[in-house]
């Protein structure tokens, strides 16, 4: 098992390949998929090999890079035509989570400032992209450490879906928080709800946490609400796919259910994301696109089937809590208290990222 300062890497590029953790296949097993065709790394997306917004931002990054190698078109306009393609096809990946539009719109930018030919814009997306990787990390980090300030030693901490080094390229936001505060010396107990459909509290949050040796209880997802009042939950801290100009912030379904019991208990509820998390063009959380994912994965878990046959189902991947139920957004230029959208706009001007 690793210590918290050694998290694993979920996206990396090696030898002209897209490397990706497969996290269909966790808790089972650890293993990677390596990826020579950019049409895969889009499936990727779409079928959750990949997950979580940040990790999912620079797996498309990579993947434009990957195409660009691909393109044979020696003329400028004719080469920057076919990436455009190629980038709506990323962008209709994922509709909710907006680190995927933010990195996309990057490559696309990089083609625009870099002077030369072909060859010249295809090394300049390869190092744009490879710079997401490293400046994911780093934010996350920065993240951590300013969210590891609101925890105590002792805390035990509930969070929702997952929002770890899986998430992301490495370290992770919500639970780079926890990571930062365990390296800072506190003992912090974790709660992770098991999340359904999908699990990903039960079976990435878990494993994550088991390998840094940081004690974790899943729970169901019913669960929480008698733990809050019987006083065993100290803080909750869950990661965002989008977040609004007002403070709405989209995470995985069910978030919204836990951020109503802990303002009820008076339990603070904390947001951890990167900055490019928040989308300015959107005035509140109403207009953040909901992605609605395949019955089968309500209906069936592991392949067996566990409803009645033809029974209707929803299945919405995300749902959007409402600024006022949030205490403070976490991001890796500090920690935002409300209200959010004055407060988000003063931070925006800054672009560097804070120690």
């Amino acid at each position: 098992m690793r210590g918290p300062d050694k998290v694993i890497q979920t996206v990396s590029w090696k030898n002209g390949r897209v490397m990706l953790i497969d996290q269909t296949a966790l808790p089972e097993r650890l293993s990677y998929v390596e990826l020579t065709d950019w049409r895969e790394v889009a499936q990727s997306i779409r079928t959750m090999v990949v997950r979580g917004a940040p990790a999912i931002g620079c797996t498309a990054a990579l993947g434009i890079a990957l195409a660009a190698r691909g393109i044979i078109a020696q003329n400028r306009e004719t080469f920057t035509k076919r990436i455009a393609q190629i980038a709506d096809t990323f962008r209709a990946a994922r509709p909710t989570a907006v680190n995927l539009f933010w990195a996309i719109d990057r490559m696309m930018n990089v083609i625009e400032k870099t002077d030369g030919n072909v060859v010249d814009i295809k090394d300049a997306l390869i190092t744009e992209a490879l710079e997401l990787l490293g400046e994911d990390i780093e934010s996350n980090r920065a993240m951590g450490r300013h969210g590891a300030a609101l925890l105590k030693d002792g805390d035990s901490v509930l969070t929702h879906c997952n929002a770890g080094a899986l998430a992301t390229v490495g370290y992770g936001t919500a639970l780079g928080v926890i990571r930062s505060a365990v390296e800072d010396g506190k003992h912090i107990q974790v709660y992770a709800d098991e999340t359904r459909p999908r699990f990903q509290g039960m079976k990435l949050t878990a494993w994550e946490l088991q390998q840094d040796n940081i004690p974790v209880t899943i729970i169901a997802d019913s669960m929480a609400a008698s733990l809050m009042k019987d006083s065993k939950i100290d803080a909750v801290i869950v990661g965002a796919d989008r977040i609004a100009r007002n403070g709405d912030t989209a995470n995985k379904i069910g978030t919204y259910n836990v951020a109503v019991i802990a303002h009820y208990h008076q339990i603070p509820f904390y947001v951890a994301a990167p900055f490019s998390t928040i989308d300015p063009s959107l005035p509140t959380g109403r207009q953040i696109p909901i992605e609605e994912r395949e019955s089968v994965e309500m209906t069936h878990v592991e392949g067996i089937r566990i409803a009645p046959e033809g029974v209707s189902v929803l299945n919405p991947a995300f749902d959007v809590t409402p600024a006022e139920l949030i205490t403070a957004i976490i991001t890796e230029r500090g920690v935002v208290m409300p209200p959010f959208d004055e407060a988000l706009e003063k931070m925006r001007a800054p672009a560097t990222v804070e120690a």
